[in-house]
């Protein structure tokens, strides 16, 4: 350890391990660094740092890389929309680009979208699945503010084509939920016959 106690160790360069999920084994980055040698540490100068902000535990590359991980497409709850509307006869198309917003679920015999959206991404209110994150708390909200006024825009122009706008949230999905949420969409879409 270095003499100044002030100084915090931090590494530049991720180890890897693999762990296995499900059949597959999916690359994960270890973030300690304790068993690395002292050359491979850096070590940063936290004297006179903003107290309300706490430094990031990842390395730039392992942040890159958890991020790449989170999907867009094809997500638990939009496969649960889907088997459930194919199993229901409905036949649709996937995230449509020629519409505004990219609709995860397009139906056009009904002439209606269905967006499922994640309620950290969305920023969904009153909802304990929406929490800010402690550290960044400024920049998260305004990527969730900019994301929460897209799926505005997209929506008003997806009605102003004449076509119905249905959001899904990611907790109408879960299990106490589901029932409940997919009978409702399913009684909504005969209604329109």
């Amino acid at each position: 350890m270095p003499d100044n106690p002030k100084l915090i160790p931090q590494t530049d360069k991720p180890k890897t391990a693999s762990k296995k999920v499900g059949r597959r084994k999916q690359k994960g980055v270890l973030t300690s660094n304790t068993h690395l040698p002292p050359d491979d540490r850096i070590f940063v100068n936290c004297e006179g740092a903003n107290k309300n902000f706490m430094t990031d535990t990842h390395s730039k590359e392992t942040r890159s890389y958890n991020m790449s991980r989170i999907k867009g497409k094809n997500t638990k709850p939009e496969l649960v929309v889907r088997r459930f509307l194919f199993a229901n006869g409905f036949r649709y198309r996937l995230h449509a680009k020629n519409l505004p917003g990219k609709p995860d679920i397009v139906l056009p015999k009904y002439k209606t979208v269905i967006f499922v959206n994640g309620c950290f991404w969305h920023g969904h209110q009153n909802c304990k699945y929406f929490v800010p994150p402690k550290t960044r708390t400024e920049w998260w909200l305004q990527k969730i503010t900019n994301t929460q006024n897209r799926d505005r825009q997209a929506q008003t122009e997806l009605q102003s084509l004449g076509w119905r706008v249905i959001t899904i949230w990611e907790c109408e999905l879960k299990p106490k939920k589901v029932e409940e949420r997919l009978n409702g969409l399913l009684s909504y879409l005969l209604s329109m016959k």
